[in-house]
């Protein structure tokens, strides 16, 4: 079946001449390496490609082979042949590079979030799949396209940024084998793991003491959270980017089965991220509730209202779900 929709999904790409690369919004490893690694290679096809992401290219992963080339979208839309969103599981979370495609002939949903409705013309949903970069490997080598070292690192970032490097649940024997290959193909493992993993700014540091102090527990130390407030991030000075992992100290604490991390945004909602340590406990299943979605492991919501009003509702929730099935 994934080599039939591999070989239609590389129709549509050795067609094409005008592409746009397409991440969601507050994006991470996985999302920015996957759109660089494909819009590389199909370049290298001689394709006409945008690489475009609402937040444009984060300063934490300037360092990604190309990171020039993706840029945030235009504020006049552009024509292309095929718009090709990655590891996106809503549409709209493509945010403001969404209305930048005017026309496409052909959509194609590339992801491995098991709550992605299959949005598109062509997809492809692998929830098995421990990140989009790995079924994009699998779609470069299954279909032979272009592959070399700067795609080979962007993959591989995107990866290893995933799989919590190469630590998750969902790493599988595939993603070591794909990993070695990436290797082979010039990926330089500890210069690109240092600047992935030991290369965070000062403030990041200082946001982590700061959310320390706001450290909560309940269900008999069985969920842990903690908030971050718009004063908070204001009188830091921290990016949005900054807060990407800080949710695994909590999740990294003996007995805490569910951690919780709830930021405050400047429209009047709050940006809820959740991580489980037992399938037993599906956070996706409960963020759906809150109108998002993710992994069984590893999920998100926005929800409206304020930080005190979201923390209740959200902590109520949890707590019902950790008491019934732990």
């Amino acid at each position: 079946m994934s080599a039939a929709k591999f070989e239609q999904i590389g129709q549509a790409l050795r067609e094409g001449v005008r592409f746009a690369v397409l991440g969601h919004v507050r994006p991470d490893g996985d999302a920015l390496g996957s759109q660089l690694a494909l819009g590389l290679s199909l370049k290298q096809l001689g394709k006409d490609v945008r690489i475009w992401n609402e937040e444009g290219m984060l300063e934490k992963y300037s360092f990604l082979p190309n990171a020039n080339l993706l840029t945030k979208p235009p504020a006049e839309p552009e024509d292309v042949d095929v718009a090709i969103a990655l590891d996106t599981a809503i549409q709209n979370r493509l945010g403001n590079s969404l209305p930048a495609v005017r026309s496409a002939k052909v959509w194609i949903n590339i992801d491995h979030h098991p709550s992605n409705p299959g949005y598109g013309d062509l997809v492809y949903i692998d929830p098995k799949s421990p990140a989009t970069g790995q079924i994009l490997f699998e779609l470069i080598k299954s279909e032979k396209l272009p592959i070399d070292a700067a795609i080979a690192e962007n993959l591989y970032v995107a990866i290893s940024t995933d799989t919590g490097s190469f630590q998750y649940p969902n790493t599988t024997a595939r993603t070591f084998e794909i990993a070695a290959e990436l290797v082979r193909a010039g990926v330089d493992v500890g210069r690109v793991s240092q600047l992935t993993y030991e290369n965070y700014p000062r403030r990041r540091v200082e946001l982590l003491r700061d959310l320390l102090g706001t450290m909560r527990f309940d269900a008999n130390d069985r969920v842990a959270s903690f908030s971050l407030s718009l004063a908070t991030a204001k009188r830091l000075g921290v990016l949005p980017e900054d807060n990407e992992g800080l949710i695994d100290h909590l999740r990294a604490i003996r007995g805490v089965i569910v951690a919780v991390f709830f930021e405050e945004l400047a429209d009047g909602k709050v940006r809820v991220s959740m991580r489980s340590k037992s399938e037993k406990v599906n956070v996706c299943a409960i963020c759906e509730k809150f109108g998002g979605g993710g992994h069984v492991l590893a999920a998100g919501a926005r929800v409206r209202g304020s930080l005190a009003e979201v923390e209740r509702k959200i902590l109520e929730e949890v707590r019902d779900v950790v008491g019934r099935n732990s």
